[in-house]
């Protein structure tokens, strides 16, 4: 049975920010909320997230968790006192599958493979999840035997000269049998240079109570990467982003540039997949085989049939668009926006609530809401369909082969019946039947003598 216990009472007073910094964003999500879903790839039994500073903000923002248990640290007195309060909430007993597994709530980009690798490294005695840095300042240090095994780990306050020198350190990630570490917790003291409970001296303790103590290292050194301030947030979020376009490079997706890549989410692409230079993906963005997006485009749970094309400065959210459809440039799809195959969605036209059917084409400076449009409809530049009076919404009915001429205004609920032609600058209020012209104007006047005002000061 494994317990997951995550420390996420820390102040983060070099944040400068009223907001607890495990809620700070990492890729678009809260920090904490990376951890949790690592934490659920595990199937646990039970996940317990010690609180402390802006505990309530941190409570309310996971109250929702499927499993999650919340407890207090108050005051804060160090990691070990943190995890000792989780105890009355973690199961199991002395079995040899009973663990717990100890994360932080601001150490967000640990892999459920990493941890999964940590289990079983423990066997059923204790497991820490280490790294080897050139420059270790800072870092608890990892001390073995001469025969290589792990006796303990000393704080880098506390250590010696011949101990600073030490390489391997101490991530703070650690699994350990659930029963033994509630004892250990029990005897920890606050003998040291920070007067705090320090979870470290478990390690001392398994090793007197001869405990096997085991080591497993990251497969990336940006997974145990924590966060303490705005430049350390920054960095990291740029070491993810990395991450994320090198798999989509190793997947067979062309990216113009790398470095310039941005997913808050899950980005999943087919076959001949190009994007270029930033775009940002948020959501659950799927494109399928063939798709372009061009330029500084934001895409937001948003599914791309084969072939679609994206051109630059187009922003869409929670819309979907078949085969052969093109978008852009600078356009507009708000949610419920549907494009069917081949149909032309242009520059600056916004769609919002609304089917636009097969080979249908809105490709200037248009409004589409709340709307059905059949197939092979034209939509010239300027339409604009009215759909809210103010107080409610409308529908606007266009259907196949339509032509709605440029700066037209549908006043819905109104009906274009197939095959009608609106004419140019037609203000529509009533239905406009099947197959014949329809168009709404006043008479051209010219009015002779007419002089144009004069500036008079």
């Amino acid at each position: 049975m494994l317990n997951i216990v995550i420390l996420a009472a820390g102040r983060g007073k070099r944040m400068q920010s009223d907001l607890p910094k495990v809620l700070h964003p990492i890729a678009g999500r809260p920090m904490l909320g990376h951890v949790l879903a690592s934490a659920a790839a595990l199937e646990p039994a039970r996940v317990v997230v010690v609180i402390g500073h802006g505990g309530e903000q941190v409570r309310q923002a996971y109250a929702d968790w499927p499993g999650i248990r919340f407890v207090l640290q108050e005051p804060q007195q160090g990691t070990g006192d943190a995890v000792r309060q989780a105890v009355p909430e973690l199961l199991g007993g002395d079995g040899p599958d009973d663990a717990t597994l100890v994360l932080y709530g601001d150490v967000p980009l640990v892999q459920p493979e990493t941890l999964r690798r940590l289990l079983a490294a423990r066997g059923q005695g204790l497991a820490l999840l280490t790294e080897t840095l050139a420059d270790a300042t800072g870092y608890g240090r990892i001390v073995r035997d001469a025969a290589g095994a792990i006796q303990r780990i000393v704080e880098h306050k506390d250590a010696s000269e011949a101990e600073q020198a030490i390489r391997e350190v101490n991530t703070g990630i650690l699994a350990a049998p659930t029963k033994a570490l509630i004892g250990w917790l029990a005897s920890l003291d606050n003998d040291n240079a920070q007067q705090e409970y320090y979870l470290t001296d478990v390690v001392g303790m398994a090793v007197e109570s001869g405990v096997s103590v085991q080591a497993a290292q990251p497969a990336a050194g940006w997974e145990t990467l924590g966060v303490n301030s705005r430049a350390q947030q920054a960095a990291l979020e740029r070491a993810w982003q990395q991450e994320q376009a090198r798999r989509q490079l190793e997947a067979g997706v062309t990216l113009a540039d790398p470095a310039r890549f941005d997913v808050r989410g899950e980005l999943l692409c087919g076959r001949d997949v190009f994007i270029d230079v930033g775009c940002v993906f948020e959501g659950r963005v799927e494109l399928a085989d063939g798709v372009h997006v061009g330029p500084h485009c934001v895409l937001r749970d948003v599914t791309l049939g084969e072939g679609v094309r994206v051109e630059a400065y187009s922003h869409l959210e929670r819309a979907t668009a078949a085969q052969g459809a093109k978008i852009g440039p600078y356009a507009r799809l708000r949610p419920g926006a549907e494009l069917g195959e081949d149909s032309h969605v242009g520059n600056f036209v916004e769609v919002k609530n609304a089917r636009i059917g097969k080979g249908s084409k809105a490709n200037h400076l248009s409004y589409v809401g709340d709307a059905e449009v059949g197939a092979r409809v034209n939509i010239g530049a300027g339409t604009i369909t009215c759909n809210y009076d103010g107080v409610n919404k409308h529908k606007t009915v266009i259907e196949d082969d339509a032509f709605i001429g440029s700066d037209s205004q549908l006043v819905a609920p109104i009906t274009v019946g197939a095959g009608a032609t609106i004419g140019a600058g037609t203000t529509l209020t009533r239905d406009a039947p099947a197959g014949q012209l329809t168009v709404s104007r006043t008479r051209q006047t010219s009015i002779e003598g007419w002089e144009r005002p004069v500036r008079t000061s």
